[in-house]
């Protein structure tokens, strides 16, 4: 099983491949791109590479310094494109309360993105939950509310940190 398809894959305790986790995440999201006829450009894919270099959620300016590193001068709003075209596509969510990105952990499937986020080690773990979803879905629905925007983040303790 790989940590696309764990529920929590970034709370895994043992056995995590990283280096595989991001390598079957970004061919998924070269398939899906494929499919969809978008363009996964090479910048496209680096920046996913660094979304995806760890569980933590990572901020547009550290993704710039990381690219700058690597290659020449990158402006800020190139990587700000490569980000707002990977949003669009699913294929990473922004983590409001960070003002960061993560991953998508479910790229080829409709859903909605709620995160439990670890106050200590800052791993983000995606989850999409049907049960949750509907009580939302519900409480709106009873107050006539028209849902436009929604940001379910958790913070807490993952089960690494808690031991």
């Amino acid at each position: 099983m790989t940590d696309a398809d764990n529920e929590f894959g970034a709370f895994t305790a043992t056995g995590h491949d990283h280096d595989r986790c991001v390598a079957d995440a970004v061919a998924a999201a070269a398939a899906l791109c494929h499919r969809r006829g978008v363009r996964l450009t090479e910048l496209r894919r680096r920046v996913l590479e660094l979304v995806w270099a760890s569980h933590n959620p990572v901020g547009a300016y550290d993704i710039l310094d990381r690219l700058g590193r690597e290659r020449r001068r990158v402006a800020p709003p190139t990587v700000y494109r490569a980000l707002e075209f990977l949003c669009a596509e699913r294929l990473v969510h922004r983590i409001d309360s960070r003002n960061a990105f993560v991953g998508c952990a479910f790229p080829g499937a409709p859903h909605r993105a709620y995160f439990l986020i670890c106050g200590r080690c800052g791993n983000a773990a995606e989850i999409d939950d049907r049960p949750l979803r509907s009580a939302l879905d519900s409480l709106a629905t009873r107050a006539g509310f028209l849902v436009e925007q929604e940001t379910v983040e958790l913070s807490g303790l993952c089960p690494q940190c808690r031991a």
